[in-house]
């Protein structure tokens, strides 16, 4: 009995592993940026996934005194936004098995890009901006807090 117990077991345990190796990749969570200067909440949204800024190394702006604001923007009214609440991704929608297809905001030009995200691994999300058919991109780690 106790040998078909054991048999048992292995094969849930395998059927589970299989399982999970198959399960999709969720970015869903908190991502700090490569240069550990930002976190961005990733999250469900419209059938798609957002991305929005939650933490800043530096959340002050030392020439003002105040939050750090979106001054790149080239529109006037969206370059008083604070950083913190910005939405960087827009109409992310699935484009893969672990792919997710939109717009990225770059805050540090104030430009928008065809983007890319993609789960890397178990701790990092693939971040691509394009223009073109030229793409650069970076790899966030997942943030506990």
């Amino acid at each position: 009995m106790l040998v078909r117990s054991g048999f048992a077991i292995a094969i849930l345990a395998a059927t589970l592993s299989v399982a999970d190796a198959q399960a999709p990749a969720d970015p869903t969570g908190i991502w700090l940026t490569q240069a550990g200067d930002a976190k961005v909440r990733v999250s469900r949204c419209r059938g798609g996934m957002c991305g929005v800024v939650v933490w800043l190394r530096s959340p002050i702006d030392p020439a003002t005194g105040r939050p750090v604001v979106d001054d790149k923007n080239h529109n006037p009214e969206l370059a008083k936004r604070p950083m913190i609440g910005l939405p960087l991704f827009h109409g992310m929608s699935q484009s893969g098995p672990n792919k997710w297809s939109g717009t990225i905001y770059n805050a540090d030009d104030g430009n928008s890009y065809a983007s890319n995200i993609s789960v890397a691994g178990p701790g990092a999300l693939r971040v691509e901006g394009c223009v073109g058919a030229l793409c650069g991109g970076e790899v966030w780690t997942r943030s506990h807090r």
